[in-house]
């Protein structure tokens, strides 16, 4: 990667966009079928969402990119003194880019390795162990598309190893993850204690989980937040950083709520992905599989809670886990807080004279920070939210669900134990992967060294 990057760095901008664009386009046309194949199998997508994600979302990411990259070089001095000439450089960074992506879309991994390469940068991506297939025809396709040798390199290994080693170079510029909360506090914590074998201050780009909300306002439109609601928790079994886990309800609109809800859920089917009838398949592996049913049981001996729908899972044909929904009373329970990665929505029923409480506790109620949404038709209300909820996500919604950002629309990333929000599908993401270089050049010669203020 090091011996790469280099020759990479100095490669004019428009070759290498031009790679990344050809990237794009075979993934819209030869690789398309592939690609989704790719991730319905891997990953256990349905059609829907594996288009969305697989071939949508990745050649939006790598078409935005070059178009927000084009535009940065674009950025000069405004000023120049007479006879100077200045400008701006943006190089690659000085080392190498880690690239750590998760299972749950294709498209964050393209993105996550994609995009520092576009900037000039080398590459070590180490995918998930449970999306390597679309990951690696991901890779194929860019290197198809003429990607020099050494600039991605596409390492599959032991999470823990890579971690240990990429934070042991002296040559680790930017680590560029996305995955637990956990795992990326210890990468943090690893980076600190190496912090001084470094070449240079090594960047961190976090993107990480979320106990993301609805919360619904007594003037709400019930219909349209119970629909929201049952497919930002359930399209792709919950496994979503912004799947919806968590949402509030006031009490005069609970009963035709938890009607709607119920009403929706049970014609929710479960089973292959290749079958389009279902919404979703199994859950990604045996360790998601046991944490959930483990979390099942839990709820099924817990006296605040109470399973209105789902509740059941079963590994004898994949790692299946029925779309739940629970109801608590109590507003501080674990089930509000915890995220779980799958299929399960936690109910809590407000008074509607707490309303502004409510506000207080959506925000406070979790360490996270990443999206949530708001339903309500008064004017008033709605900018009463932005403010009160102003650091509670990083991507909110107004009357929309907390899932399905778009590149280009809404750039997306969180806060708190959320990440570090850089917003991926940002023109502000580029300025991560580059090394901004200050060039000055004086056009005469000059033999004079005395102040104005010295000379007669």
């Amino acid at each position: 990667a090091l011996a790469a990057r280099a020759e990479w760095d100095l490669t004019p901008f428009d070759h290498r966009a031009a790679v990344v664009l050809k990237a794009a386009d075979l993934i819209s046309t030869k690789y398309r079928a592939q690609m989704l194949a790719a991730t319905m199998i891997g990953q256990g997508k349905n059609l829907y969402q594996a288009e969305i994600d697989s071939t949508c979302e990745l050649i939006d990411f790598l078409r935005f990119a070059v178009q927000y990259a084009s535009e940065l070089r674009d950025v000069q001095p405004l000023h120049h003194s007479p006879t100077t000439w200045n400008r701006l450089v943006y190089r690659g960074l000085e080392g190498f880019v880690a690239a750590i992506s998760p299972f749950n879309f294709t498209a964050i991994g393209g993105n996550l390795a994609g995009v520092p390469a576009l900037l000039g940068n080398a590459v070590l991506w180490k995918p998930s162990d449970t999306s390597m297939l679309a990951n690696y025809l991901t890779f194929q396709i860019l290197r198809e598309a003429g990607l020099p040798d050494g600039v991605i390199n596409f390492v599959p290994c032991d999470g823990p190893v890579f971690g240990d080693t990429i934070t042991k170079s002296p040559d680790l510029a930017l680590i560029n993850f996305t995955g637990s909360t956990r795992t990326f506090k210890h990468l943090w914590k690893q980076v600190g204690e190496n912090i001084d074998t470094y070449r240079t201050f090594p960047r961190l780009i976090g993107e990480c989980g979320g106990k993301n909300f609805h919360l619904l306002h007594p003037t709400a439109d019930v219909d349209h937040a119970v629909s929201c609601s049952v497919r930002a928790s359930f399209e792709f079994a919950g496994q979503k950083c912004s799947a919806c886990s968590r949402i509030y309800v006031p009490e005069s609109l609970w009963p035709k709520v938890k009607e709607g809800l119920l009403e929706l859920t049970k014609d929710i089917s479960v089973g292959p992905p290749h079958e389009v009838q279902h919404m979703y398949s199994s859950v990604i592996d045996d360790k998601s599989f046991g944490r959930l049913k483990d979390a099942l049981s839990r709820a099924k001996n817990d006296s605040e809670l109470t399973i209105l729908a789902g509740g059941g899972c079963s590994d004898s044909v994949g790692y299946v886990v029925e779309p739940t929904i629970i109801q608590t009373s109590n507003p501080q329970h674990e089930f509000l807080k915890t995220e779980f990665f799958g299929p399960v929505l936690t109910v809590y029923v407000y008074k509607d004279n707490e309303w502004d409480n409510v506000l207080k506790l959506v925000d406070q109620a979790s360490s996270y920070s990443l999206t949530g949404s708001i339903f309500a038709r008064d004017r008033s209300v709605i900018r009463q939210c932005e403010e009160e909820l102003r650091q509670s996500t990083g991507n909110f919604y107004i009357n929309d669900k907390c899932t399905g950002s778009i590149v280009g629309q809404q750039p997306f990333g969180g806060t708190r134990s959320s990440g570090t929000n850089d917003k991926a599908g940002a023109p502000s993401y580029m300025l991560k992967y580059v090394n901004t270089w200050a060039v000055k050049e004086t056009m005469v010669s000059s033999a004079n060294w005395s102040h104005p203020s010295t000379t007669p």
